[in-house]
């Protein structure tokens, strides 16, 4: 009877969800914000605003710590002839970014995301000394608190001294991923980590990660992935996440595949 009663609730549970819903659905994160639509450039105010405008789970951003110790918005190491390390947060915020917007202060872009329902995807660049990144973390950390977002940010670097402050300094639960994809899922959960974040290519070297992971309680993110087909592959073998600066070609592919079949 128990048994029959399972079985029961899990054809009521695919009545009600579908079989899509009531498996978990892959998640789509916008990397660098939604850049890729008029009015909008990579890692701008606009990029977060559209990213949520869409209802992605999440929009990647980029953090580097500036020369007199502040914390600004921005991918590349040197942009527009400006090493950001090298800089002061005056020199930087005085670069105009595409759509016309001044690069912006982490406070500035956590500031707009207050306002907005989209998970942050924080990540935190690597710096040339630990004491940088640790400085940086700890800024990072303390700011995010402050605003009230520590509920709605995950932490994500290249860097595994940063990985681990992050680790150490944040909120105890909040997410925390690495990117480089030279460890494997064990050592990954010997860290701390919340799961592995990695270029869609180290999957496919190693899609045994996948499954490894998820038997660890970790989660599995992929970037960043432009195309149907790489897509199709992670959304196959059950990756949580993947990054994306084509947010909208990966909702419509996890859309169709929602959609009920016809009879």
């Amino acid at each position: 009877m128990r048994l029959k009663g399972i079985l029961l609730t899990s054809a009521l549970l695919l009545a009600i969800l579908g079989p899509a819903q009531a498996q978990q659905q892959t998640q789509v994160i916008a990397h660098r914000g939604f850049w890729k639509t008029p009015g909008s450039a990579q890692n701008s105010l606009a990029a977060l605003v559209k990213a949520d405008s869409i209802r992605c789970y999440g929009s990647e951003f980029d953090v580097w710590l500036t020369s007199d110790n502040q914390l600004v918005v921005n991918h590349d190491e040197t942009f527009r002839g400006v090493t950001v390390q090298d800089a002061t947060q005056a020199v930087c915020t005085a670069i105009r970014l595409d759509n016309g917007e001044a690069l912006p202060t982490l406070r500035q872009y956590l500031e707009r995301a207050r306002t907005l329902d989209t998970r942050l995807i924080l990540e935190l660049k690597s710096h040339r000394t630990p004491e940088q990144e640790t400085r940086a973390v700890e800024g990072i950390v303390r700011m995010v608190h402050e605003l009230g977002l520590d509920a709605r940010t995950e932490y994500i670097s290249f860097s595994p001294h940063a990985t681990r402050e992050f680790i150490r300094l944040a909120p105890k639960g909040t997410p925390v991923y690495y990117l480089e994809g030279d460890a494997d899922p064990q050592t990954l959960k010997d860290w701390g980590c919340a799961g592995a974040d990695y270029h869609h290519k180290v999957f496919r070297q190693h899609p045994e990660w996948i499954g490894q992971c998820h038997r660890l309680g970790m989660k599995v993110n992929a970037w960043t992935v432009n195309k149907a087909e790489d897509m199709q592959w992670l959304i196959d073998h059950g990756v949580d996440f993947i990054t994306t600066n084509e947010p909208v070609r990966l909702q419509q592919l996890l859309s169709r595949q929602q959609a009920p079949a016809s009879h």
